[in-house]
């Protein structure tokens, strides 16, 4: 059996050296996001979902200064523009409702899969039932079928001609 032996990296005496030559430090790391560069990217994390992705600082301060300071993901970032066409283009309630949703999600839908199918069918029911009662109160407020003569006289009319034709 062969002894292990200890490796030792250069890799660090080169930085120290390098950071010596340039007389410059490295930033601390609440200020790297100060000292990207163009092009460099940050880690960012969508506010609705929790999804992260690497990110430019500029496409960043875009998507916070379109979408009320909050940093969406693409996917969140067309749920909203979907509901905000329903909506009539209120964006920033279209935010606030993608983002309750998405709480809402993420607080019972990924813990518990089975409750949050449930609680969706219990939300299709209750839509239904109050669809249901619209429909119902329209019906006798004129907006169901209207008859246009009875079909009494006629009937009476039937029924005395076979009435009739006994007696003969």
């Amino acid at each position: 059996m062969q002894s292990l032996q200890r490796t030792v990296s250069d890799f660090s005496f080169h930085l120290t050296t390098k950071e010596a030559a340039t007389g410059k430090q490295l930033p601390a790391v609440g200020e790297a996001a100060a000292v990207l560069e163009e092009g460099e990217e940050e880690m960012a994390k969508c506010e609705c979902c929790g999804m992260a992705e690497e990110f430019t600082p500029q496409y960043v301060k875009r998507v916070r200064d379109k979408f009320m300071g909050k940093m969406v993901c693409g996917m969140c970032a067309e749920a909203i523009g979907r509901e905000a066409e329903k909506n009539g283009g209120e964006r920033e309630a279209a935010v606030k409702d993608h983002m309750k949703a998405c709480a809402r999600f993420n607080g019972l839908g990924r813990k518990y899969p089975v409750l949050y199918q449930a609680d969706a069918v219990k939300e299709i029911l209750k839509k239904k039932r109050s669809q249901a009662g619209k429909a119902a109160a329209g019906a006798g407020g004129g907006g169901g079928l209207a008859r246009s003569s009875s079909c009494m006289p006629a009937i009476a009319r039937d029924l005395a001609a076979a009435g009739g034709q006994r007696r003969q």
